[in-house]
This record gives C-alpha cells, sequence and structure tokens, in this order.
C-alpha cells in the first residue's frame, strides 16, 4: 500500500482517515488560491481547483525525497454556499455572526473536492450536500459563538460538534459537511489498490 499523506492540518480530516483505518503523515499545505479563482466558476470547480493546488503543493514537497517518493497525497477543500454566495471560514466574530443569521431558516449546500496524487496518477472528484438549519435565535448564535467553534469552519459551524443542533434536515453524505467526503474518497482509493475493509481489518487484527 502506497504512504499516504494528507495535505491538511484540519483535526476532522485526521479524525476521519484514523477512523477508517489508515495510516498516514500530515503535511499542511499553505496553498490558498480562492482569491484568485474566478467567483463565477461553479462551486465544484473551485473546491476542486483548491484541493488539487493543495495536493500539489505537498506532491512537489515530497516527490523528490526518497523516503515520501511513492506517497499518495490528498487534498481537500470544503465550502459552504447560499444562494451563490460561497460562505468560507468567517474572518472574525461579526462575520460568523452574518453567516449563521443568513443560515438561519434556510437549506444551503456544502461542496468538498478531492484530488489524489501520486507519480502514477491524479484522480479528482468532489460531493455535494444539502443542509438544512431550523431558526436560530440571535441568543443561540451568541452563544456558540462564545464557544470559539465557528471560526475555523466554512460556513461558520461545525456539523461535528455543537453546530449539529441547529441542522434540523441533510440531503446527502454526512461526513461532506465535516469536510472528507468517506464514500467518495474510499472510491478514489480502490483506485489506488487501497481497500478500506481490508486495511481496516488488517489494522483491527495488528497483522
Amino acid at each position: 500500500m502506497h504512504p499516504i499523506i494528507l495535505a491538511s492540518a484540519s483535526p476532522r480530516r485526521q479524525d476521519l482517515l484514523t477512523m477508517l483505518g489508515l495510516e498516514f503523515k500530515v503535511i499542511a499545505s499553505s496553498f490558498e488560491e480562492r482569491a484568485k479563482l474566478d467567483p463565477a466558476a461553479p462551486p465544484a470547480e473551485q473546491v476542486v481547483t483548491t484541493a488539487r493546488g493543495k495536493a500539489e503543493e505537498v506532491f512537489r514537497l515530497t516527490a523528490s525525497v526518497p523516503e515520501t517518493a511513492d506517497s499518495l497525497v490528498i487534498g481537500a477543500d470544503t465550502i459552504v454556499v447560499l444562494d451563490g454566495e460561497v460562505l468560507g471560514k468567517p474572518a472574525d466574530q461579526a462575520e460568523a455572526r452574518r453567516m449563521l443569521k443568513t443560515l438561519s431558516g434556510r437549506w444551503h449546500q456544502v461542496f468538498t473536492g478531492l484530488a489524489l496524487l501520486h507519480r502514477e496518477k491524479t484522480l479528482t472528484a468532489y460531493e455535494m450536500t444539502r443542509v438544512h438549519f431550523r431558526p436560530l435565535t440571535d441568543r443561540e448564535i451568541d452563544a456558540y459563538l462564545r464557544t470559539g467553534e465557528p471560526m475555523d469552519k466554512a460556513g461558520a459551524y461545525g456539523i461535528q460538534g455543537l453546530g449539529a443542533i441547529f441542522v434540523d434536515r441533510i440531503e446527502g453524505c454526512f461526513y461532506n459537511v465535516m469536510g472528507l467526503p468517506v464514500p467518495r474518497l474510499a472510491l478514489l482509493l480502490k483506485e489506488y489498490g487501497i481497500n478500506l475493509p481490508e486495511v481496516k481489518t488488517l489494522v483491527g487484527t495488528g497483522d
């Protein structure tokens, strides 16, 4: 099995890879090209472009090093989209409050792009999930902001944390909203000869 490198510092993505039984190394990418992307480009194109940019940056750093030359690099990027507006990570509490008030009582979309790079081939894909928030009160929003949870998350909420209390409906992959669409990733990994049930069994038995 190819050594795996996750080009992300996201604790959620790391937790999900660990849940799948994968051993991996984290080399966070500093790539951030969203400001250079065409804002009129479809959200799916934006996340795939950014995910690939993250993976390519880390791939260039590792491909010439013997210990990591055969590594499979995984890049991912997640955005929240409401009425065509991309909601990334909030810059401050005021922006986080605005995002949450806008999401209140409405459907939005979560897109995650995936890019898997190896010296033999590159694969990209994306996943989209629809999420609905129940109506939120100003008191609930302010209390949530005080937890600090919204500040490092696209759309200013984390469905795997306290943000889950705001979500009353979801259509599509739950893990995609966390930032890593696990079923889609599993299909891509199979293209590199990595079968997740077999990996999990080997890890679990200690073989």
